[in-house]
């Protein structure tokens, strides 16, 4: 019996290695693979992870995500990038300067950054920082202003009052006449040498060049006054000085012609303009302008009656020969340049009149007579009247 014990014992053992484990490593070789992998993963997902934090607490997280006190962060005017990622270090906003450069720079904020006053936290993300500082949505410290050319001190006292740089309109004209407080500026005070300074409207006027400005919200309007009147010294360069030395005129004689053509023409008519109103001079003529008498009235006729010709003003250049007495406008650049170079063949060629042909489009006619000019003005004035009916003048 214990033979055939044993026989069958070492039978089933030889079956089970056969059979049973057979099956089983079959199985494990299968299994092995997919468990070292996924242990490998996790393995490599750990470090990653543990890579990731460090670098995040080193470069990207935010400073503190649990401190959302309010800090107040300013961007000024003309800052860089680079000016304003390390202020942003400095007052502990963020964790590195270069990774949020690079950031805005790879998504390209890197020149929308707004000036302004904003409210940050330590809690917030580059990409809550970035969106926030180039949406422009904090308090402006700054902003923009633009003087546009043949504005007078009426308009840009009305402009400044309502963007709020200006208490008031009257506040604007009466700072423009105030000798006292611009006569450091030398053009300024040859106006105030003239004479003249009592007869003109505003003191300023003509002084005020058009340009676009960025000033501080929190200007006084003397600042900005002055920053116009400062950037004649720009616009009426010693080039400009030269040449007007060349032609025999001064300065105020320059600007107060340009603002004339300003008012007259187009740009690309403003040479033509100046050349007839040089011959004008040079004959001895009264210039006759209509823009002087609308400035004079306050009036903007087209088609003026001899009533407003007729006013007694100094700055009536169909009763008073020469220029007027001041300027009547802020000119342009391109204006200045035409007072002080007239079109050769328009002064060669002794042009004497114009008139409008198309007040909505502003083309001119030019006559050498004046049979030719009336001529003009008797086909184009119903076109001046209809425009003026159209406008209740």
């Amino acid at each position: 019996m214990k033979k055939l014990r044993k026989r069958y014992d070492r039978q089933m053992l030889q079956e089970e290695r056969q059979y049973g484990f057979f099956w089983y490593d079959w199985l494990w070789k299968l299994v092995r693979p997919v468990l070292v992998g996924l242990a490998a993963c996790v393995l490599v997902a750990g470090i990653l992870l543990t890579g990731w934090q460090k670098l995040g607490e080193k470069f990207f997280f935010p400073v503190d995500e649990t401190d959302q006190t309010p800090v107040t962060f300013v961007v000024e005017s003309g800052s860089s990038l680079s000016r304003v990622t390390a202020n942003l270090k400095e007052r502990g906003l963020i964790r590195n300067a270069a990774v949020l450069r690079y950031y805005m720079d790879f998504q390209g904020m890197s020149q929308k950054v707004q000036t302004g006053e904003y409210t940050l936290s330590r809690s917030m993300s580059l990409k809550e920082i970035s969106e926030r500082l180039t949406a422009g949505d904090g308090n402006p410290i700054t902003m923009k202003i633009t003087i546009i050319p043949g504005w007078n001190v009426e308009d840009i006292a009305a402009y400044l009052t309502r963007l709020g740089v200006a208490e008031s309109e009257q506040a604007v004209r009466d700072m423009c006449n105030d000798a006292d407080m611009f006569s450091a500026y030398y053009y300024i005070a040859d106006v105030l040498s003239t004479g003249t300074a009592a007869q003109r409207l505003y003191l300023l006027e003509g002084y005020l060049a058009p340009d676009t400005y960025e000033i501080y919200t929190s200007a006084t309007l003397e600042s900005v006054i002055k920053k116009l009147l400062s950037q004649v010294e720009t616009v009426y360069d010693a080039t400009c000085h030269d040449r007007a030395e060349e032609i025999g005129m001064t300065m105020d004689e320059v600007i107060t012609l340009a603002s004339m053509i300003e008012k007259e023409a187009k740009a690309e008519d403003f040479a033509k303009v100046s050349a007839v109103f040089h011959n004008r001079l040079d004959a001895g003529m009264t210039l006759g302008s209509d823009v002087t008498v609308q400035y004079a009235t306050h009036s903007g006729k087209m088609a003026l009656t001899s009533a407003e010709t007729g006013v007694d003003s100094p700055y009536n250049t169909y009763k008073n020969q020469g220029l007027p007495v001041g300027p009547i406008c802020s000119p342009s650049k391109a204006a200045i340049t035409a007072a002080l170079y007239p079109d050769e063949t328009y002064v060669a060629e002794k042009y004497l009149y114009f008139c409008s042909t198309s007040p909505e489009e502003g083309t001119l006619y030019f006559s050498k007579t004046l049979e030719e000019h009336n001529a003009a003005v008797a086909i184009y004035r119903p076109l001046w009247e209809a425009y003026d009916r159209e406008r209740g003048m």
